[in-house]
């Protein structure tokens, strides 16, 4: 009985770990996803200010480093925005159309039309939640009218002046990416956002997106040393580092608190042996008077517990990826507040070799150590 219970621990975490590391794994995947499809595979910025001028950094010469795909200046502000009479504050985000394509907005448009300009006109797209909080909706086929506010540059604050720059924008769809884009950003023409921020022919940086076949970091340090010391060069990854890194290093605590509980599990693999050991001690006498030794006895008993620990091990693995596929054929677990999304799974091999080897591991150890102890402390005198 006490040997099933053994199984039975060891299958449950082994299980365990496949389902909560693969689960991390796409959280992580989905993370990656949300906030990389926004933010383009590498930026660029001066060290020199908050802008810098265009003609300092034309696209064309950045266009021929291999593996540059798409690229595009961006212009960044905090803005206000009215619509009726509610009032937010924003950032908002002056690109090219091709920006559009850079960040597979079609993907995660809910509503309206992925655009910022029509018929020759400015649009813009907004934040989901943004939207929400001004109150405004997107009509069938059409757009909603808010206005923006931006500070002034190098303007003077005088009684009875206005320190801000107006223009009505039609809006012309909504976007879903993550919480950051959803309560904070309205996309608009480029030519929009200088002419609103009075940037003329400043921008805030370079957007761009890499080919395939081609790795971010390759591409990064091409760029890196064209540039110099005068602009940072960064990847998405980068430009996100604290949500990438908490989400490692979530997966590395789970595994190591797991693997705690596998230990405390392993307890009764102990206690299998050590049972075992007494119910068969009178065996033991009669294969030492047939002339068996200490190392015979030793490795039976270690092979004993080895099978013990092997065998929850197999059962935990097959019942672990079993759910994993279930979950992946039939999203049966949703996310909350997701609409129904199914909650992501995925399958990485480096973590199936890391579990069978921990736990192969630990199962080792505690097969070894009590047979050891064992046999050192009731057949002592025996010879190897």
């Amino acid at each position: 009985m006490i040997t099933r219970v053994s199984v039975v621990g060891i299958a449950t975490i082994t299980a365990a770990l496949v389902i909560l590391l693969s689960a991390f794994n796409g959280i992580e995947s989905l993370i990656e996803k949300l906030y990389s499809d926004f933010d383009p595979a590498i930026s660029i910025r001066s060290n020199a200010g908050k802008t810098f001028s265009s003609d300092q950094l034309p696209l064309t010469r950045l266009k021929k480093i291999e593996g540059v795909e798409h690229l595009t200046y961006y212009i960044e502000e905090i803005v206000v925005l009215k619509h009726e009479k509610k009032w937010v504050n924003a950032h908002v985000l002056g690109v090219d159309p091709i920006f559009l394509k850079m960040s597979k907005a079609n993907k995660h448009l809910v509503d309206g039309t992925a655009a910022i300009e029509k018929k020759g006109q400015s649009v813009g797209l907004i934040g989901a939640n943004l939207l929400d909080k001004l109150g405004g909706f997107i009509p069938e086929r059409g757009t909603e009218t808010i206005q923006i506010y931006a500070p002034k540059r190098d303007a003077k604050i005088r009684i009875g002046s206005n320190p801000f720059t107006s223009r009505l924008l039609q809006i012309a769809g909504r976007i879903n990416y993550n919480k950051d884009v959803n309560t904070e950003k309205i996309v608009v023409p480029l030519s929009f956002a200088q002419e609103l921020c009075d940037y003329s022919n400043s921008v805030s940086g370079i957007f761009l997106s890499v080919k395939k076949g081609y790795s971010k970091e390759e591409v990064q340090a091409k760029i890196k040393a064209q540039l110099g010391s005068n602009f940072t060069v960064k990847t998405a990854a980068e430009k996100n580092e604290l949500i990438f890194k908490t989400s490692k290093s979530e997966k590395i605590i789970v595994l190591i608190l797991l693997v705690f509980i596998f230990i405390l599990a392993s307890f009764n693999l102990i206690a299998s042996i050590t049972v075992l050991f007494i119910e068969k001690k009178d065996n033991i006498q009669t294969m030492i008077g047939f002339g068996a030794n200490q190392k015979t006895l030793f490795s039976i008993f270690l092979w004993e517990g080895i099978l013990i620990a092997g065998k929850g091990i197999v059962v935990g693995l097959i019942i672990g990826y079993s759910i994993c596929i279930i979950q992946l054929q039939t999203g049966i677990l949703t996310m909350p507040n997701s609409n129904g999304e199914a909650f992501p799974i995925v399958l990485k091999l480096s973590d199936g070799l890391t579990i069978i080897s921990l736990v192969s591991l630990i199962g080792f150890l505690f097969s070894y150590l009590p047979v050891y102890v064992l046999l050192k402390k009731n057949f002592g005198h025996l010879n190897y």
